[in-house]
């Protein structure tokens, strides 16, 4: 069944509003909570579950994109057409920032509150190990690329229908187990977007890695899949939770 372009919208306007707030909510709400603190590898967690959940229940609509860089990177792989790419990258930044948004309105809810960076990313004195450009630059490419391998690899017609989901959703917890305390972890510039409209200035001055890198690094996972590991009985399928 072939779905309209605005039910298309819908979906990945949910579906990435879902991880932004879930993903996003799980640092700022339960990783510091005084003794019931989930920590970094809740948090990556976290995000999994949501890319995991919005995949099976999204991805037979629009694919379960959620992530700018994932969308160039399918278009660059021959999975999805080129022609709605920029009606689906802004419904991914919408749905981010509508949900950094209802994240911080709860966050706020309190007397005394303090969000910190508000789950934003970013490098230099505002990374959480201290790291600094090059490495933020090479540790989100490198990662977006493997994550675009994943995604192609895992929802080939050649592997067993309906395990995408999954696979993408442990690779992008195992994403963050790496790179949290680098950049606070993006491979998605929809989900970096979101919280750092509402975050202190610095995460908008510094966003533009987390747009540049992500996007650069699927460009190159999907050129490794397509030229190196495809083989010729691969056929595109468009969805990323294949039923």
């Amino acid at each position: 069944m072939e779905h309209s372009t605005s039910h298309k919208w819908a979906a990945e306007f949910i579906g990435t509003f879902w991880l932004t707030f879930g993903g996003c909510g799980a640092a700022v709400l339960a990783a510091a909570f005084p003794n019931l603190g989930i920590g970094f590898v809740g948090v990556s967690l976290a995000f999994g579950l949501t890319v995991l959940t919005g995949a099976y229940a999204f991805g037979g609509i629009s694919g379960g994109h959620f992530n700018p860089a994932v969308s160039v990177g399918l278009v660059v792989a021959g999975r999805f057409n080129a022609s709605e790419l920029i009606g689906y990258i802004v419904w991914q930044v919408l749905g981010a920032i509508a949900g950094a948004g209802v994240l911080y309105l709860i966050a706020t809810g309190k007397p005394g509150a303090d969000l910190g960076a508000f789950a934003t990313n970013g490098f230099g004195e505002h990374s959480l190990g201290g790291y600094g450009l090059t490495s933020a630059l090479l540790i989100e490419t490198v990662l977006t690329a493997i994550f675009l391998i994943v995604i192609l690899g895992t929802t080939s017609k050649r592997n067993p229908a309906g395990f995408g989901g999954l696979a993408i959703g442990l690779c992008l917890t195992l994403i963050h187990l790496i790179a949290i305390p680098v950049t606070g972890t993006s491979v998605n510039p929809a989900r970096s977007t979101g919280p750092a409209i509402f975050a202190p200035s610095y995460a908008l001055s510094q966003l533009w890695v987390f747009w540049v890198a992500p996007i650069v690094g699927a460009i190159i996972g999907a050129l490794i899949y397509k030229l190196l590991l495809t083989q010729s009985a691969d056929e595109p399928h468009p969805t990323l939770a294949r039923e």
